[in-house]
């Protein structure tokens, strides 16, 4: 049976909505963020803070993180934070962070080495679904080793699937952002096509959405664009970047061309260099629209 005692590390927008559903859930949670406010909401539902990664996972065997990149996890786990060394062997770490299948599968091998386990649990959703438990999980590794953290895992989700060896579910991952990446630059490119004939734009965007054409991932996202409401962001811009770059490196160690994909990257990689990256990333759109600079345009200035 899953002990209910866990660290969880890192409260961004996905993390601190699965951490408030685990609270939810009766589970006892230690929880670090490197923003120590971010965990001011948890510690009041009754989460305890800890000072540091180490101090974080100190006592426990079981740790859940929720990470930006893998820059991140690998200082938490062998870098500054070493929470490899903190942990008892046997421990098991649950990583729900969106990293490449190549570094899935190195952390794997690296944390088996100090005598622990890793699940590679990769979430599909946004911070509304991980808050209600609606989120997908997609595990891999050891299939023990899902099948020990079932429950929090089901606590998290409406489907918990394990998918194969180190690697495949941060694959599987990256191919559903690939999609859902390049339905957002081409939402936005049609938006501006239309905007720029002189089609009411707000009309437009509620057309698509509504439309045959429209799908969950434009329809969640089409308020947004129409209103320009870009914060809170459900999928910051700047991740989206990132998941399509790592999508590339991974179709280029496969042998794979992704044209549709360099192009869309092309766009995000625009959009945050002109200051859009920590809002959502439907904030594409204010890539092509006119007057001012691209966070006016956002709203965000």
């Amino acid at each position: 049976m899953t002990e209910r005692n866990m660290a969880f590390i890192g409260l961004g927008g996905m993390g601190g909505a699965m951490a408030a559903r685990l609270l939810d859930r009766e589970y006892m949670l230690t929880v670090y963020n490197r923003s120590p406010e971010k965990a001011e909401p948890l510690t009041a539902a009754g989460a305890r803070a800890a000072g540091s990664p180490s101090a974080a996972v100190a006592g426990l065997r079981t740790v859940l993180l929720s990470l930006a990149d893998e820059a991140a996890v690998e200082s938490l786990l062998f870098g500054e934070g070493r929470i490899a060394k903190s942990l008892p062997r046997g421990a098991t770490v649950i990583d729900t962070s969106t990293v490449s299948p190549d570094y899935a599968r190195d952390a794997a091998c690296r944390l088996d080495a100090h005598g622990l386990r890793r699940v590679e649990a990769c979430v599909v959703g946004n911070p509304m679904h991980a808050r209600k438990g609606e989120l997908r999980v997609f595990t891999a590794g050891r299939p023990e080793d899902s099948e020990a953290v079932r429950p929090v895992l089901e606590a998290l989700g409406r489907q918990v699937l394990h998918v194969g060896a180190p690697g495949t579910a941060a694959t599987l991952k990256l191919s559903l952002n690939l999609l859902l990446g390049t339905q957002l630059a081409a939402l936005a490119e049609a938006v501006t096509l239309g905007a720029r004939a002189g089609i009411d734009r707000e009309e437009l965007i509620d057309l698509i959405g509504g439309s045959g054409f429209s799908s969950p991932v434009m329809s969640f996202r089409c308020p947004a664009m129409r209103d320009r409401r870009y914060v809170p962001a459900s999928f910051r811009l700047r991740l989206m970047a990132k998941d399509l770059r790592l999508s590339l490196g991974e179709g280029r160690a496969l042998g794979a061309e992704l044209p549709v994909t360099a192009r869309a990257l092309e766009q995000f990689e625009a959009a945050a260099a002109a200051g859009l990256g920590d809002l959502d990333a439907a904030a594409v759109l204010a890539l092509h629209e006119g007057g001012g600079d691209a966070r006016e345009r956002a709203g965000a200035s």
